[in-house]
């Protein structure tokens, strides 16, 4: 039967309005349907239709399908007249009209029109028509009356998104159908099930369909049945984009912290998209504002000055964003006021205290709301983020009640958006969250999945495992409910069990193949990852292998030994030591293989350690899912490749260590402890010895100079390691507190990384004042610099220059929480600011100009021996170089040199047990080269001093003392015998003082 469309329908629950309807007829797809006649009269407006069809046993002749033919017209009378005596005698009957003949036998379709139609009157003449048509031909079955209402079906004039709307379908007053047996719904040609967010109900002669949350793509075209005992009743409707419209959408900071300033001025704003309007409101007030209007969007911002703030505080100032039209939408900023010190200050959050919440709006395109709390740190820490791209977020409400015949177009649709939304997408959980679902209800429901339909999938999955999303991979996996990666491998899995057909697919990270092979398969896959299955005595059998290039950013790292009390909703607790260091291959065939080998090439070539051949384990941890090793060998790590043999067929990768392994932690933590114990037990006695030999040691310029220096150095290490334990008692030790919130307090924690990077930076520049006066009394033997200038020059250096890169340290990383790090100890930040540079660099800078002054030290003193120099005198410039090289080293930076290999080579075993030896053993390798290693401190210590007329003259009192000495200590031993190079022999034209000062720098 045709039928016509109408271009706009305007009704509301109480009045329906129709327009003209379009010429282009729409055929139904229901075959029961007949079709009207082809040039039918304008009814009155109470004359009603109804459509009939009978069959005959009779042979369909083509001439019946010409209706000038003389058969149909001799037929067509016949039937007329015989079908007129039958319902003459009905209420309201005005005429009965044959439409046409059908084949199949001969199905005749016929209208008759009536004022009213009573369903026993029709049920009666129904079961006539076949006596009165039994002398034309016989009648097969039963008669089938149906009606198709001109009328559409009722629906509000104008519902929002997100709003309920009711569609009605029921027959007129005059039109009784008899009882409905069912009652069926469609939706551009598709059956409407009535679950999740649709309901369809019955009351008495109506049919409703209920659609919760409506959205955008709810506009189309929808179609009623009503099954009556006598008659079948159809109705439909179209609902357009002037019935249905995105609702306002207001975005605005919700909660937000002032710090109150008298007079100070804090701008709210108000934005919504450009065809609506809104105000501001504070209780019934109505706020003065200015206006901004672009294509884009309709803001207005209302500048609130801050007045009697001891009126304020305490309270909670609420002011309403109101659209205008239409009513019923509005948003709420609730303003927080107070005097105490700002700890979080950022563009984006605001300003807030210890504890605070604030509130903003998402982007443009987004609905939501993100929130962040103010931590100790200084820093927003955002704990909720239900941003979410509008176009995403409606395919989500599609794809829950989804049918298989819908799934093309949703994936369709869901890869073009993810596509034109990618950059609004990658920072948005929910909105990745929400594409994860749609692809987890298109696996729920899709029983063979076609090549365009997964093509499309791999577009979508494509955009959400792109580099760039892995800080919302992040939060997603601290969740403990949010499986969300897992979920997504398990719906690729499920997809791939129902492909069909051999074809191979690539996108930017993600290379599909699905093909057949016989007895053994070979296959170097996207250049990364090679599978080998051997012989299997198999035919033709399937195989279907995808590879996910950058899935290392979207899988959690979590193994079967994970410790799952680490789940919390505000740190970042869930990462283990390990990293995923391959891509990932997922392996789906139609059969059992129980041996398979996998080759993985590094994404990361410096992890060295521990190499783990896993796959993806679904049921781990309570269906969250975690990486096992189960059934899979680790085989080789060479030239970067990883291969591993496994027993069965999944999602594989490679597991690898980043960090110090928890044992070694152990061991390198009683190293340091130990070590800092020695350490700073070195260096009390170091500067008790040094008191204790100070006035006896210090008679000339250069010794004095000397051992303040050693002096200043064993206070700046002593105080350092003194903040050191301070530090490692402030912070917690993961080990000794797993499972606990290891986020640092910024202000304790910022105070003695200040003064630890300081006194170690002070450590470092008297080790430089020590070189620069080795270089003065050796280069510039004609100088002389008196013993204030020299102290001045000293201080400055020792404890000026470190007071300036400290201070500026903290200025530059401070005002962005970059200063210190965040969790497990009290140091210098490297991941975000590179800070702990500020301590690395001057380190080894220091480093490379006490090794260039050692050479030019070295090089002039070699110098001065050629052809003057005795052999005996060769031998003592080896001794003092052997002994400057002995002392200097350890003092000069091989301890830090060791460090910057530790950050490096992250995951080197040797660096970090040598880096923890020397670098708590400073303490006591100063006491050691610094201060027992001079013969004239053993001399005194030993009451062996020489005379004072010796003294006097060092050169000649030093070597002879020393060489006089009998029964050595372990110490001299340890030393060897010492030799003093004079430069008196070695250049005969330097004066005594000379000699005296470069003895006195040797000791």
């Amino acid at each position: 039967m045709s039928i016509t469309t109408p271009t706009t329908v305007v009704t509301n629950s109480t009045t329906n309005t129709t327009t003209q309807p379009n010429t282009t007829p729409t055929v139904l797809s229901t075959t029961t349907v007949t079709n009207p006649p082809t040039t039918p009269t304008t009814p009155s407006p109470d004359l009603l239709n109804l459509d009939l069809t009978v069959q005959l046993d009779r042979e369909f002749t083509p001439a019946l399908d010409d209706p000038t033919s003389e058969e149909f017209q001799t037929l067509e009378s016949s039937i007329t007249a015989a079908l007129d005596s039958v319902y003459r005698s009905i209420t309201g009957f005005e005429g009965v009209t044959v439409i046409d003949f059908e084949p199949g036998s001969v199905i005749t379709d016929y209208t008759v029109q009536t004022t009213r139609v009573i369903a026993a009157e029709i049920t009666e003449a129904n079961q006539r028509v076949p006596e009165e048509l039994s002398p034309i031909a016989l009648v097969l079955g039963s008669v089938t009356a149906f009606f198709n209402s001109s009328t559409p079906i009722s629906f509000p004039s104008l519902t929002y998104t997100g709003n309920n709307m009711t569609l009605t379908c029921g027959p007129p007053d005059n039109l009784n159908v008899g009882d409905i047996s069912a009652s069926e719904w469609r939706f551009r040609g598709r059956e409407i099930t009535g679950s999740g967010r649709i309901i369809v109900g019955v009351s008495d002669r109506q049919s409703f369909l209920t659609i919760n949350n409506v959205i955008l793509a709810d506009i189309g075209l929808y179609e009623c049945t009503q099954r009556g005992s006598a008659i079948t009743f159809f109705q439909r409707g179209v609902i357009t984009a002037n019935e249905i419209r995105q609702a306002p959408i207001l975005r605005l900071q919700s909660r937000i912290n002032v710090e109150c300033i008298e007079g100070a001025i804090q701008p709210l704003q108000c934005c919504v998209q450009p065809q609506f309007r809104v105000q501001w409101f504070q209780g019934t007030n109505v706020l003065s504002f200015t206006e901004e209007v672009d294509s884009e969007t309709y803001c207005i911002t209302h500048n609130f000055q801050l007045e009697g703030c001891s009126e304020l505080l305490g309270s909670e100032l609420l002011f309403m964003c109101v659209v205008v039209e239409p009513q019923g939408f509005q948003g709420t900023t609730r303003m927080t006021v107070f005097i105490d010190e700002v700890v979080c200050d950022d563009d984006i959050y605001g300003t807030g205290r210890v504890q605070d919440i604030s509130s903003i709006a998402c982007n443009e395109g987004q609905e939501g709301v993100k929130s962040a709390v103010c931590r100790e740190t200084g820093e927003w820490d955002l704990f909720e983020d239900t941003c979410i791209v509008l176009e995403i977020k409606e395919l989500l409400i599609v794809s829950q009640d989804l049918v298989v015949e819908e799934v093309p177009e949703l994936v369709s649709n869901l890869s073009r958006t993810s596509r034109n939304e990618q950059a609004q997408i990658t920072n948005s959980t929910a909105t990745i969250t929400a594409i994860v679902d749609i692809i987890d209800n298109v696996a729920t429901v899709s029983t063979v999945v076609s090549e365009p339909v997964i093509q499309d999938v791999l577009e979508s999955v494509d955009v959400i495992i792109a580099e760039e999303t892995a800080d919302s991979w992040v939060i997603l996996n601290t969740n403990e409910t949010g499986n969300a990666s897992s979920r997504l491998l398990g719906s690729l899995e499920v997809l791939s069990q129902r492909l069909a057909g051999e074809f191979s697919i690539e996108t930017e990270r993600i290379l599909l193949n699905r093909t057949v092979f016989n007895n053994s398969f070979l296959a170097e896959l996207n250049s990364s990852v090679t599978i080998d299955i051997p012989d299997t005595n198999l035919t033709n059998v399937f195989i279907t292998t995808i590879t996910l290039s950058t899935l290392n950013n979207v899988m959690p790292t979590r193994n079967s030994s994970f410790d799952v009390n680490l789940f919390n909703g505000t740190n970042n607790e869930t990462e283990t030591d390990d990293a995923i260091n391959g891509a990932v291959l997922l392996v789906q065939i139609n059969t059992t293989i129980d041996n398979v080998t996998l080759s993985f090439d590094k994404l990361n070539s410096s992890l060295l350690l521990n190499p783990q051949c896993v796959f993806w384990n679904f049921t781990l941890f309570n269906n969250l899912g975690a990486w096992d090793d189960e059934g899979c060998t680790f085989v080789s790590d060479i030239n970067n490749t990883v291969t591993c043999k496994c027993n069965h067929l999944t999602s594989f990768s490679i597991l690898m260590a980043t960090g110090i392994p928890p044992e070694l932690r152990v061991v390198l933590d009683i190293i340091t402890y130990i070590g800092v114990g020695i350490s700073l037990a070195s260096l009390v006695i170091c500067l008790a010895i040094e008191g204790y030999v100070w006035k006896a040691i210090t008679k000339n310029s250069t010794a004095f100079m000397r051992h303040l220096s050693i002096i200043n150095t064993a206070l700046s290490l002593l105080i350092a390691d003194i903040c050191f334990i301070i530090a490692a008692s402030i912070a917690d030790n993961p080990l000794e507190n797993p499972g606990e919130d290891h986020t640092v307090p910024v202000g304790p924690c910022s105070a003695v990384t200040f003064f630890m990077h300081y006194f170690y930076l002070a450590l470092f520049f008297w080790m430089l004042v020590s070189g620069l006066l080795l270089f003065y009394r050796t280069v510039m033997v004609f100088s002389h610099m008196s013993k204030s200038v020299m102290m001045a020059i000293g201080f400055t250096l020792g404890y000026g220059c470190p007071l300036i890169i400290a201070v500026v340290t903290v200025a530059a990383t401070a005002p962005g929480n970059g200063y210190i790090r965040r969790t497990d100890a009290c140091w210098l930040n490297w991941f975000e600011t590179k800070a702990l540079l500020a301590l690395v660099i001057p380190a080894l800078a220091i480093v490379a100009i006490n090794i260039i002054i050692l050479l030019v030290v070295l090089f002039k003193m070699l110098r001065r021996g050629i052809g003057d120099a005795a052999q005996t005198e060769e031998k003592h410039t080896l001794v003092v170089i052997a002994r400057c090289v002995i002392i200097l080293t350890p003092l000069f930076g091989l301890t830090w040199g060791l460090g910057i290999g530790t950050i490096i080579s992250s995951t080197n075993r040797g660096i970090h047990i040598a880096f923890a030896f020397f670098n708590s053993l400073q303490g006591f390798f100063i006491l050691v080269f610094g201060t027992l290693f001079d013969s004239k401190v053993i001399s005194l210590l030993r009451r062996k001093l020489p005379t004072s007329s010796s003294v006097s003259n060092p050169t000649g009192s030093s070597s002879a003392g020393i060489s006089n000495l009998s029964g050595l200590s372990w110490i001299n031993r340890l030393r060897g015998r010492r030799n003093i190079y004079r430069v008196s022999e070695a250049n005969t034209s330097s004066s005594n003082g000379v000699t005296e000062s470069f003895v006195n720098t040797a000791q």
